[in-house]
C-alpha cells in the first residue's frame, strides 16, 4: 500500500518504518503549515536525554501559509548549532564519522524553504542507507487519501503516537535507557549498515 507522509526536518523513525515498508512513499506537498510539527524540528539523544532541533522559520499564525511556502530564517545560525549538538551526542557512536561528512551539505549550504531543506535531508538520508529514493508527491490536499496509507500524523509531535520499537544500543542509553523513536540520525549512527533491516523489521502503530 502506498504512505502518504509529511516530509520532516531528519524525520523520526516511525516515518522511516512507515516509508520503507510502504510499496511507494506519497508525500504531502499541498497541506497549510502547522507549528510545533516535527517539519522544522527533530529529536536526538543528547548528554542530558531528549534533545530538539529546531530548525527557525518565518512564519505567522495569522496569514496561513501553505507549507511549501514557509521559508527558513536563516539569519539564525542554526546550522552550526544543529551541526554542534550532533557531534557532542553522536561523535562516540560506532557510525557517526562514516556517515557524517555525506550529511555535511545540510550544514554548509543555504535552503530557502523548509520543504526544500526537509527533502535533501531525506535524499541524504537515503544514499547513507544506499536506497534509492523514489516518490510521488500530492497534487491536490486530501483530508482522507485514498487507497493510501494516512502516515501524516506522524509529524504532529504535540500528540506523538507511541511507537513500540525495539530497543539498540544507544551513546547515553547508560544514563538515561533506551529512548524511542528519535531522529533517523540516532538509529543511523548507531546501527549503521543494519539500518534498513531494523526498519523493516519494527511494526507501526497509527
Amino acid at each position: 500500500m502506498n504512505s502518504v507522509l509529511h516530509p520532516t526536518y531528519f524525520p523520526n523513525v516511525a516515518h522511516f518504518v512507515a516509508m520503507l515498508n510502504a510499496n511507494h512513499i506519497v508525500f504531502e506537498v499541498c497541506d497549510n503549515y502547522q507549528k510545533q510539527t516535527y517539519r522544522n524540528r527533530a529529536s536526538i539523544y543528547g548528554a542530558n536525554g531528549r534533545l530538539d532541533l529546531n530548525v527557525p522559520v518565518i512564519y505567522s499564525q495569522k496569514n496561513r501559509q501553505l507549507y511549501k511556502d514557509v521559508k527558513i530564517f536563516n539569519t539564525e545560525n542554526w546550522q552550526t548549532q544543529h551541526l554542534k549538538s550532533l557531534e557532542s551526542a553522536y561523535r562516540t557512536s560506532p557510525f557517526y564519522e562514516f556517515y557524517i561528512d555525506d550529511l555535511m551539505p545540510l550544514f554548509t549550504s543555504e535552503f530557502d524553504t523548509i520543504m526544500a531543506f526537509n527533502f535533501k535531508c531525506l535524499e541524504l538520508v537515503f544514499e547513507c542507507m544506499q536506497l534509492p529514493f523514489e516518490y510521488s508527491t500530492t497534487t491536490t490536499f486530501e483530508l482522507e487519501p485514498k487507497n493510501s496509507l494516512d502516515a501524516r500524523p506522524l509529524s504532529n509531535s504535540r500528540k506523538e503516537i507511541p511507537q513500540h520499537f525495539k530497543s539498540y544500543a544507544q551513546v547515553f542509553d547508560d544514563k538515561h535507557g533506551f529512548l524511542s523513536n528519535l531522529s533517523i540520525l540516532d538509529l543511523l549512527f548507531n546501527e549503521g549498515p543494519n539500518t534498513e533491516l531494523y526498519l523493516k523489521s519494527q511494526p507501526l502503530n497509527l
